[in-house]
Formats: structure tokens, sequence, C-alpha cells
């Protein structure tokens, strides 16, 4: 049976996740309440985010800024964009 969770970001029930994505109380909350679905577009835009913002994971404001814009974005709340992106027409 797949693990279904309603989704923090849409506000659905999705598919969750297979497993924590960290762990400790933080993945645990991840794990309950955020589909594959939004964990999927997170790890894009994080990407993108790291890229274009030139974030260094060494840095620890670095981290700091991005474990608080994947909080926004999980929680459907307004958070950072790549400067200048456009996304992709439909």
């Amino acid at each position: 049976m797949t693990h279904t969770v309603r989704c923090r970001k849409y506000n659905e029930i999705l598919p969750g996740l297979t497993r924590q994505p960290y762990p400790g109380p933080k993945g645990e909350d991840i794990y309950n309440n955020v589909s594959q679905k939004a964990w999927d577009e997170w790890q894009k835009h994080q990407t993108m985010l790291i890229n274009e913002r030139r974030l260094n994971m060494m840095n620890a404001e670095d981290r700091k800024f991005l474990q608080e814009e994947m909080d926004k974005f999980l929680s459907g709340q307004e958070y950072a964009k790549a400067d200048g992106y456009v996304p992709p027409s439909e």
C-alpha cells in the first residue's frame, strides 16, 4: 500500500515520500506532511537556487537560507525565486 499524505503545499491527499529525507523531527514532519510531488519540485527549485545564487553548502548562512526557503516552499508560502527565471509555458 502506498503511503499517502495530506500535502501541506497542495492541501490534497497525494502519494507521500518513500522514506524520511532528513533524520529526526524535521524529516518525520516532511515525511508525514509533504507529497512526493512537492518534494520533487522542491529538489528542482533547490538546485536552481544553489546554482543561480551561487550558494556554497559549506557556508552556514547559505545552508540556513536554503532551509528557510524549503520551509516556505513546502508550506505554500512566498519563497525566493532564481533571478530572471521564467517558468516554461505549458
